[in-house]
């Protein structure tokens, strides 16, 4: 971006440039802007273990003993939040509310 002496911005028209204020005419600057991008690579993750914390708690489907829980508000904010459970081996998901 571009400003006059006067203090306007210079906006182009086509091969030229002309100030909002004054109205002068300058010449354009030729600029060239170019990015450089970095290839990331792809990150594969091997196995389905979810990252979340066991617990030991029985599952109504299977009867393992051990599962994965998270808490999420479901209702209104005054509520106590909702635990979920997913079992370990069959991977049954079920809740609880407190």
């Amino acid at each position: 971006m571009q400003f006059c002496d006067c203090g306007g911005m210079i906006v182009s028209t086509g091969e030229a440039a002309k100030c909002r204020n004054c109205g002068k005419a300058q010449a354009m600057k030729a600029s060239k802007i170019t990015t450089r991008t970095e290839k990331k690579g792809t990150i594969v993750i091997e196995d389905n273990k979810p990252d979340l914390p066991e617990t030991d708690v029985r599952c109504p489907k299977c009867a393992n003993t051990r599962a994965y829980w998270w808490l999420i508000q479901t209702r209104s904010s005054d509520e106590p939040p909702t635990q979920f459970y997913k079992c370990t081996k069959c991977k049954h998901t079920w809740r609880e509310y407190k």
